[in-house]
């Protein structure tokens, strides 16, 4: 059995993990805005409106994850 890690550790782990989903989150973003405005720009227009609604709950997601950052960074802040 590993032995328990400190609650800092613990703390930068999540931060890192969910850094890491935002980072993945941002560029899922950034290829299904490049594919919308390609669609779009090619006629297809009965597209562009799903891939904003999906880029915008994407966006509130990655928002969500960075209230998540700062405040668990806060709470290792007070710990020490």
């Amino acid at each position: 059995m590993q032995p328990r890690k400190p609650p800092q550790n613990q703390s930068l782990t999540a931060i890192d993990g969910a850094l890491a989903l935002i980072i993945l989150l941002l560029i899922i973003q950034m290829w299904l805005l490049s594919a919308a405005m390609e669609a779009f720009l090619a006629g297809h227009r009965e597209t562009a409106l799903p891939a904003g609604i999906v880029s915008g709950v994407i966006f509130l997601f990655c928002l969500g994850l960075y209230g998540f950052v700062r405040r668990l960074d806060a709470e290792a802040r007070r710990r020490r």
